[in-house]
C-alpha cells in the first residue's frame, strides 16, 4: 500500500504545481478504481474521522427536550426541533438552503420519523440522511467526531473525489488524512488494494499530479 511519505511528496507536487489565489484552497484526493462491476450496485457511502483538522464540518442537530439543550450547549452549528421541521416540510425551496448549509445531520431517535417525513425527499439523495443518537447519548461527543468527518460516497463510478484538508496545511498532516482516507476505501473493495487504478492529488484550482504509482516505483 502507498505510504504516507509517498501521499506527502504528491501533495508537495500538488500545491507547488498551483497558482497562487486569493482564496484558501482544499486539497483533493482522488481515487479511481478498477475491474468492478458498477452494474451490479457497486457504491460507497462512508463518513470517515480525518485525524488531522484545522477547518471543522458543520453539523446540525435535530433535537427537542433535553437533547435539544445538551446539544445548544455543546455548540453544535445549528439546532431545530419540530416547529422548524413542520416549516420546512412546508416550504421546500427554504428546505434545500437550510440543507446546504451543513455538512451532516445528527437527529434524536425519537425524532427520526417526523425528520424522515419533513426532509427524507431532500436529505436521501445528497447522502445527508442524520445518524440516528441514542436517548442518554452523549451528543458532544457526537459532535465532536462528526466535527472532524467527512463523507464520501459514490454509486456506479469508478472514481470518487474528496476534500483532505486545506493549502495550509502541512504536508504531512495532509498525507495522514489521505492515507487515512485510503486505508478506509480499500476496506470497502472488493479486492482491496488490487481494485484500486490510481490515486491523485489536486488543489481546488490546480490539476491532477502524478498518479501515486509513478512515485511508488522511486520507492521500489
Amino acid at each position: 500500500m502507498i505510504t504516507e511519505a509517498q501521499l506527502a511528496e504528491v501533495i508537495t507536487k500538488a500545491k507547488e504545481s498551483t497558482k497562487k489565489r486569493k482564496f484558501k484552497q482544499s486539497i483533493e484526493l482522488i481515487i479511481n478504481f478498477k475491474d468492478i462491476d458498477v452494474k451490479k450496485g457497486f457504491a460507497i457511502n462512508e463518513v470517515i474521522q480525518l485525524p488531522k483538522t484545522n477547518s471543522p464540518a458543520t453539523v446540525c442537530v435535530i433535537a427537542t427536550g433535553d437533547m435539544s439543550q445538551k446539544a445548544k450547549a455543546a455548540k453544535a452549528d445549528s439546532v431545530i426541533g419540530n416547529e422548524e421541521l413542520t416549516k420546512y416540510e412546508a416550504n421546500k425551496r427554504e428546505s434545500r438552503k437550510f440543507i446546504n448549509k451543513y455538512d451532516f445531520f445528527l437527529a434524536d431517535t425519537k425524532i427520526m420519523p417526523t425528520v424522515g417525513k419533513a426532509l427524507g425527499q431532500l436529505l436521501g439523495p445528497r447522502g445527508k440522511m442524520p445518524t440516528p443518537v441514542p436517548f442518554n447519548a452523549p451528543i458532544d461527543a457526537f459532535l465532536a467526531r462528526f466535527r472532524t468527518s467527512i463523507k464520501v460516497r459514490t454509486r456506479a463510478s469508478l472514481s470518487i473525489s474528496c476534500k483532505i484538508g486545506d493549502e495550509s496545511m502541512e504536508n504531512a498532516d495532509l498525507a495522514i488524512n489521505a492515507f487515512t482516507v485510503l486505508s478506509a476505501i480499500e476496506k470497502k473493495l472488493p479486492n482491496g488494494e488490487k481494485n484500486i487504478r490510481k490515486v491523485l492529488i489536486k488543489t481546488t484550482m490546480g490539476k491532477p499530479v502524478k498518479q501515486v504509482q509513478e512515485i511508488k516505483k522511486k520507492y521500489a
